[in-house]
C-alpha cells in the first residue's frame, strides 16, 4: 500500500518470541548453521571439573539464541552459557 507520497510500509521482519509457532522454529533450524554444541555435555563436563574441555565447546557457541527459541521449557541458554563462561574464567584463573 503505498501512502500519498509514495511511500509504502512494509511489514515487520522481527521475531515474534511470544507466539508458539513451530513453522518459524523449523525454519530458524534449517537457516541457522547447526555445529556439534551440546549444552547437556557441557554441564556434564563442569560437573567432573573438565573445565578446559567445557571451554572449549562454550566457545563454539555462537549466541544466536536458536536453542531459546526451540526450548520447551523457555530456559535462558544465553545467559546461562555465558554464566558457565564467567565461572570458567574465575576458575582457570586461581
Amino acid at each position: 500500500m503505498i501512502n500519498f507520497w509514495g511511500y509504502s510500509i512494509s511489514e515487520t521482519r522481527s521475531i515474534n518470541y511470544d507466539t508458539n509457532d513451530k513453522s518459524m522454529t523449523e525454519h530458524i533450524a534449517r537457516v541457522v548453521p547447526s555445529t556439534d554444541f551440546d549444552i547437556r555435555k557441557i554441564q556434564m563436563l563442569m560437573k567432573l571439573g573438565e573445565n578446559k574441555e567445557a571451554k572449549e565447546q562454550l566457545q563454539k557457541c555462537m549466541l544466536c539464541g536458536k536453542c531459546m527459541l526451540v526450548c520447551p521449557r523457555g530456559v535462558e541458554t544465553r545467559k546461562m552459557i555465558l554464566e558457565m563462561l564467567n565461572y570458567i574464567k574465575t576458575k582457570l584463573k586461581s
